[in-house]
């Protein structure tokens, strides 16, 4: 990628620039784009922008981009850049999109990613107004265990009661929001959807429940559940009457009918008239269909679920508490955890209480846990870049109950962190079973502030602390990197890298190496010599500044280029005569202490080792003597691409402190033989 002056440029070209852009919209976290062709971005390129947390590629040419809390800020410089003003088809917020184009279905998945995009479309803008209402409830709840208010009062004081109200303003209208956000996502007129199921939420329609107000309707009690089910006839057919506050399913069902239907209209209504008669027509026909069919449809789908989870709760309530924490890993990062989240609306609409989120809650603390884990080694380790990002990621965690920017800052990118998180997972699951389970009074991002809608809050309490530390102390024992990111990050923080005992061996070999040749005349040390090293492999000359690994092109290793090998069999060879002292197994690397005393190492590609020697004929060994041209490996390319492995190949002068300057002298295509480095000591 082509050097940018800043994030937003960097991103907007690594996408292939606005005329590659059909879309682009935002969620607290995400840039979402819709693209003209997606296989035009390359993820690594992406992540390695300062800034973005990770990358997303998704079906249908849709890719997104993470970037944490200051999505917006990123959004917004995107949005005006000078390229973006004529040359995007679109670009509009997540809170204003009416003109993006279809997305275009490719791919086997496309439909059932189309599906949950739906569902997460209809939720995500109502994150923040849930997270105030539970902080409102939290509070509520701290105050009924300080015994200063009684929220189950048969006559409750005006000033509770209109806290009551401030926070049933959200869960009650909940379904007219839902409907008009599933309306804005299926680019129909929001409100048409949102009256359609505000008509299900009148006082008038829930008057018709009352025998005493209106005539035709039959009630039955329902003994068990202490409920009324009334039925009420309506233009010679019976209609059932529920109380649809709070409900998702419907919204969600209605909309996806209604939009088909609206658009047809659309096509067969004047222009002149659509304002009056596609609304009519979308009424009369979509109220009374949802009230007789879709309504009670929402209801059973809802009742139906979570009486499926509930009695696998009651039933195996162990196996029912770890196993939610569990899947929750996997869902999240997918997008898959919208519908589990609809549930539990649906159960506090049905029951008053949810109990899938006591569970769900050891999955959020484990997953602090770990982000407090790397966040601690970031500290110890002076890693600058990894601490901003853990801080801000753990604290969006702690008190905002968000998982993502811990989920994609960190976690999806470090392949030992998942199963240890697991861990943590299982144990506060494992408390939540064995303690009788928890329920939540309200839907709750699980936060430290939220801790009070859980009950028994105790038992939680426990459960996500356990959660939490038992993360936290596995990570930090055992490290969230392999040996060779931990090396990466140390050496690009300035910190002392400690070497494997492989490296170690090889360190040794070479001090033993310098030691037996110290009484020798080292030619090139002499001072004022200069000497000229040439190129062990053919290839194209790169500057060591723009080698992809933070340790070699930061110098840390030695000054020197890099180099990348342009065939198909890679041959390295001997640029002198001298001694191998690092030759390991895997063949990716040798160290050659030269007859002149130069010290040189060169290392075929970057994080080669992983492939442990698979497509590397070593032809050498540690010790060995070696004579100008002579062959030190065989490459195969062709692996090495396969595994995903840049070719890139560093030469090294490792004892550069010892000369006034490495310079290089070659430029563009070289050969083995062929002028190199200049050395003056």
């Amino acid at each position: 990628m082509a050097t940018t002056t800043s994030a937003p440029e960097a991103i907007l070209e690594a996408v292939g620039g606005p005329e590659n852009i059909v879309n682009l919209t935002h969620c607290a976290t995400r840039l979402r784009f819709e693209l003209q062709d997606a296989s035009v971005v390359d993820k690594a390129t992406v992540e390695k922008i300062p800034g973005v947390m990770g990358a997303v590629p998704q079906a249908g040419d849709r890719y997104q981009i993470i970037i944490g809390g200051a999505v917006q800020g990123v959004y917004d410089e995107i949005m005006n850049l000078p390229a973006m003003k004529g040359g995007s088809k679109s670009g509009q917020s997540n809170a204003d999109v009416k003109a993006a184009a279809r997305a275009k279905a490719r791919g086997k998945n496309a439909f059932v990613d189309a599906f949950f995009e739906y569902l997460s479309d209809s939720f995500r803008p109502l994150l923040p107004v849930l997270l105030g209402t539970s902080l409102i409830i939290a509070g509520e709840a701290v105050a009924e265990a300080l015994g200063y208010i009684d929220t189950r009062a048969e006559i409750k004081p005006a000033s509770l009661a209109f806290v009551d109200a401030m926070y049933r303003s959200v869960f009650y209208f909940l379904p007219i929001m839902v409907a008009y956000n599933a309306s804005k996502k299926l680019r129909i007129d929001p409100w048409v959807g949102t009256a359609v199921m505000a008509a299900l939420i009148t006082p008038n329609f829930i008057y018709m429940s009352d025998t005493e107000l209106t005539s035709g309707v039959t009630c039955t009690v329902n003994e068990t559940l202490g409920t009324d089910l009334c039925t009420a006839t309506v233009f010679g057919l019976p209609m059932q009457l529920n109380d649809y506050g709070g409900q998702v399913f419907t919204p969600l069902i209605m909309v996806a009918i209604l939009a088909p239907l609206y658009k047809g209209l659309t096509r067969i209504i004047s222009p002149n008239l659509q304002m009056v008669f596609v609304p009519f027509l979308s009424f009369v026909i979509m109220m009374p269909i949802t009230a007789f069919i879709l309504g009670p449809i929402g209801i059973w789908l809802g009742t139906a679920l979570g009486s499926a989870l509930a009695w696998l709760n009651n039933t195996a309530p162990i196996v029912f508490a770890i196993i939610i924490p569990l899947l929750y890993p996997f869902l999240v990062p997918l997008g898959l955890h919208w519908p589990l989240n609809a549930l539990m609306l649906a159960n506090i609409d049905s029951l008053g209480y949810d109990f899938i989120q006591g569970p769900m809650g050891a999955w959020n603390f484990a997953c602090f846990g770990a982000t407090a884990a790397v966040l601690a080694i970031s500290i110890r380790d002076k890693d600058k870049e990894m601490r901003q990002t853990a801080s801000g990621a753990l604290a969006a965690g702690l008190f905002g109950g968000i998982s993502e920017p811990s989920l994609y800052g960190i976690h999806l990118r470090f392949k030992r962190i998942y199963p240890r998180m697991l861990v943590g997972c299982a144990v506060g699951g494992l408390i939540v079973g064995l303690g009788g389970g928890v329920n939540a009074r309200t839907f709750a991002f699980t936060s430290l502030l939220t801790i009070p809608v859980f009950s028994p809050m105790a038992l939680y309490a426990i459960a996500i602390a356990a959660a939490f530390f038992t993360s936290f102390i596995i990570l930090f024992i055992s490290d969230y990197r392999t040996a060779e990111e931990k090396a990466e990050a140390l050496a690009a923080a300035g910190g002392v890298v400690e070497a494997s005992p492989e490296e170690t061996a090889a360190d040794l070999a070479l001090e033993q190496a310098a030691k037996a040749a110290a009484a020798a005349p080292k030619t090139a040390l002499v001072p004022g010599t200069v000497t000229e090293l040439v190129s062990p492999v053919r290839g194209t000359v790169v500057p060591l500044a723009e080698v992809a690994d933070p340790v070699f092109s930061g110098g840390a290793v030695g000054q020197g280029v890099g180099i990348e090998p342009s065939e198909q069999q890679i041959v390295v060879t001997a640029p002198a005569a001298g001694t191998v002292v690092v030759a390991p197994d895997s063949g990716h690397a040798y160290g050659i202490n030269l007859d002149s005393g130069v010290e040189l190492l060169i290392h075929v590609g970057l994080d080669t080792v992983e492939m442990e020697g698979k497509g590397f004929e070593v032809l050498v060994k540690q010790g060995d003597r070696v004579e100008a041209g002579q062959e030190l490996v065989r490459v195969d390319r062709a692996a090495v691409e396969q595994a995903g492995h840049p070719l890139t190949t560093p030469v090294l002068i490792t004892n550069t402190a010892a000369f006034s300057s490495v310079e290089p002298l070659a430029v563009g295509q070289v050969a083995p033989g062929d002028p190199l480095l200049r050395i003056t000591a």
